[in-house]
């Protein structure tokens, strides 16, 4: 046993080497929009990865992870602005102090997003968790709507509707990829452990969690905060990604897209979590040469805008139906899982 959890180990250690080879191969070789489809992948599949813990790990069906991307997105975006530049972007009314005047490296604004995000999940973590189930679902909605309508009329500290611009473009691969590993590193490991299995229990029974003596309510809260820190580390990713931010961009069609990627993979697991963040954000950009107009023999197709949303939801109905748990249901890609299969096949040959 031990030594199958050394030969793990040093697997994940050379998938980790040949991925880092593959992103540096990447990085000198693709193309502008090759990286940048890398690095969206990596963006969701931090939204992804950590949306899932709180809904498909603890069951609770929350609807709020656009408000913890917007906060982190703003935060970071303020930090990493210089004065020079906010002074330039608040035109109708002036940055309140002392944001007018901070400026910090990427790193430190990048977390400071993602700890007033899980601040923020925190304290609206009291009332949220007072609810359950579709009632849950609607605090948590709501709770979405209103961060983004205080981010339209914050005039003094987020621009209001005019967002902010020129934000620099720190995000690069290695920094998009880096934060989706971390995350996926550290939601695994909780899940893993006694807190996991704890968070499970109230998924599938949270009475009888309360009964052998699991406080339900703290341990709800760990999980919806460590879904709303790497939300909003997701958030100053993406502003730093698409350098121009605005409340329009945190609106529920943000949580739709995240929601999507975790039912398709199968709510409950990371792996899926990654496997269908990946295949949603680039499916949706190779699907786009079905808008363009095309010539089947003597037949001409126009060009038909939206058509690659039409296919794209047709293909989601089809997965649906025939994989109703989800690509991979609450299963996890293992090593062992491997190892085990290898030595059943070897038996069968033998």
């Amino acid at each position: 046993m031990e030594n199958t959890h050394r030969t793990s180990q040093l697997l994940w250690v050379l998938v980790l080497a040949l991925f880092a080879a593959f992103l540096s191969w990447m990085e000198l070789s693709g193309s502008d929009y090759q990286i940048r489809i890398l690095i969206t992948c990596a963006i969701f599949v931090v939204f992804a990865v950590s949306y899932n813990l709180i809904n498909g790990v603890t069951g609770q069906f929350s609807l709020g992870p656009n408000a913890f991307a917007a906060v982190g997105a703003y935060t970071a975006a303020l930090l990493t602005l210089t004065p020079a530049e906010k002074e330039l972007s608040y035109i109708i009314d002036p940055l309140v102090w002392p944001l007018n005047i901070i400026h910090a490296p990427f790193i430190v604004a990048l977390l400071a997003g993602g700890f007033l995000a899980a601040l923020l999940g925190f304290l609206t973590g009291f009332p949220v968790f007072r609810t359950r189930g579709d009632y849950l679902a609607i605090v948590t909605l709501g709770f979405g709507e209103v961060v983004v309508v205080i981010a339209t009329n914050a005039q003094s500290v987020t621009n209001g509707p005019l967002g902010l611009k020129a934000i620099a473009d720190f995000t690069n691969l290695w920094w998009a990829w880096g934060a989706a590993v971390i995350t996926i590193f550290v939601i695994s490991r909780l899940v893993h452990s006694s807190y996991g299995l704890a968070l499970k229990a109230i998924k599938y029974d949270e009475a009888a969690a309360e009964s052998i003596g699991i406080n339900t309510f703290w341990h709800k809260m760990m999980s919806f905060t460590f879904s709303a820190f790497f939300a909003g580390i997701g958030g100053g990713l993406l502003a730093h990604l698409i350098t121009t931010i605005s409340p329009t961009l945190f609106t529920f069609f943000l949580t739709f897209n995240i929601l999507i990627m975790i039912v398709l993979g199968g709510l409950g697991s990371t792996t899926g979590a990654v496997i269908a963040a990946v295949l949603i954000t680039w499916g949706g950009e190779a699907l786009r040469f079905v808008e363009e107009p095309m010539t089947l023999g003597t037949l001409e197709i126009p060009g038909i805008p939206g058509m690659r949303m039409v296919l794209f939801s047709f293909l989601l109905i089809i997965m649906m139906i025939f994989a109703r748990r989800g690509l991979m249901g609450t299963s996890e890609f293992s090593w062992e899982w491997i190892f085990a299969k290898i030595k059943t096949f070897r038996r069968g040959a033998s």
